[in-house]
């Protein structure tokens, strides 16, 4: 019976607490409306475009040559296959041959410049021929000498999941290197 005094203070202490927190979730604003294809698509390439940047900016120079087992990539080679990989995408998308082979590795960027310049300038490309395309021309279907057709859209994604997947493994180069990723760094 003692303990039941307490019980209506008990109440009106989390009752009291809980108020501002139910204020603030009456006061958020509705979601944004869901980007169009063309919104959706250029969202996803430039966020992968951002992060290999962030990389090719960051990474020390001198380890540019770091690979984690004799078969792979360096570093360097690495990034520049995935950022290259991008014309897939960029140079089909203007009816074009892509430019860079497969197993492209970088070897004329001699400098951070260099390599900073090609990065971004990937990934500009691509996200002027995605805007250029717009929603109907990303429907556009494209023969890249596979088994089927691809909607550009579809080879889009494609190219950002591939660039994905190398960002990965540069993660793992960072760390490997005693080193923290650009976007493992606490935000300032």
């Amino acid at each position: 019976m003692k303990n039941l005094k307490w019980f209506p203070a008990a109440l009106l202490a989390v009752l009291c607490a809980a108020g501002p927190v139910l204020a603030q979730e009456a006061k958020k604003a509705p979601p944004k409306p869901a980007p169009d294809l063309t919104g959706g698509v250029l969202d996803q390439w430039n966020d992968i475009g951002r992060k290999l940047v962030a990389m090719a900016e960051d990474f020390p120079e001198d380890k540019w040559g770091y690979k984690p087992a004799p078969e792979s990539r360096t570093f360097k080679a690495n990034l520049a296959h995935a950022s290259g990989s991008m014309y897939y995408f960029t140079d089909t998308a203007e009816g074009k041959k892509p430019r860079y082979p497969d197993a492209y590795a970088g070897d004329d960027l001699k400098t951070r410049a260099d390599l900073v310049a090609f990065v971004k300038k990937c990934v500009a490309d691509g996200a002027e021929a995605i805007k250029k395309k717009g929603d109907q021309g990303l429907q556009e279907s494209v023969d890249i000498g596979d088994t089927h057709l691809y909607k550009l859209y579809d080879l889009a994604y494609g190219l950002v999941e591939h660039s994905g997947e190398h960002y990965g493994q540069l993660v793992t180069y960072y760390r490997a290197n005693g080193l923290v990723p650009p976007e493992s760094r606490p935000k300032k």
